[in-house]
């Protein structure tokens, strides 16, 4: 199976990625982790500073194909932010002949919201935090497909987790 969760930096997606991890063994593909190790490693010559443009998530499309192919669940994480990077995540899922299930993680409350983004930690060595300017001006797509949605302003990590996990069962 494929999970895809999708939503603005800030909503909660890799702390409910590491939940649904613990919960379910998984796969966890972290498109900033993979962004950021393409950074580091300069791996894309004559591209600006920190413009890795779709690298990341190209990458990310082939380790999932991989492990899906040895039966793994794969847990993605990532902004999603446009029509092309959710469509290609439902290519990988038909390529492997897996279920997928494409969750939004949205925070209603934009006071929260903003405070996630000022007091967040950064756990990938060398990635740059987002401004919450940034992140309102990020160019993030309305979703057009099914998908399940998730409010972090309203459900915790677990919480979530456990809805996901259960929306798969059910």
């Amino acid at each position: 199976m494929l999970i895809v969760l999708g939503g603005l930096p800030g909503t909660g997606k890799t702390t409910i990625a590491r939940e649904i991890v613990a919960l379910a063994p998984a796969a966890y593909l972290r498109i900033d982790t993979i962004e950021q190790a393409l950074r580091s490693a300069s791996a894309l010559a004559g591209k600006m500073v920190g413009d890795v443009g779709p690298a990341g998530y190209i990458a990310a499309y082939a380790l999932a194909r991989s492990n899906l192919a040895w039966g793994q669940t794969v847990v993605a994480d990532g902004v999603n932010p446009l029509p092309v990077t959710r469509e290609a995540w439902r290519t990988v899922a038909a390529d492997a002949a897996v279920p997928i299930v494409e969750v939004e993680i949205v925070c209603s409350d934009a006071a929260e919201h903003r405070r996630r983004i000022e007091r967040r930690s950064i756990d990938v060595p060398g990635l740059v935090r987002p401004t919450w300017a940034c992140v309102r001006e990020h160019d993030y797509q309305p979703w057009t497909t099914p998908r399940l949605v998730i409010d972090t302003a309203t459900v915790d990590a677990r919480e979530a987790a456990q809805a996901i996990l259960s929306h798969l069962r059910g």
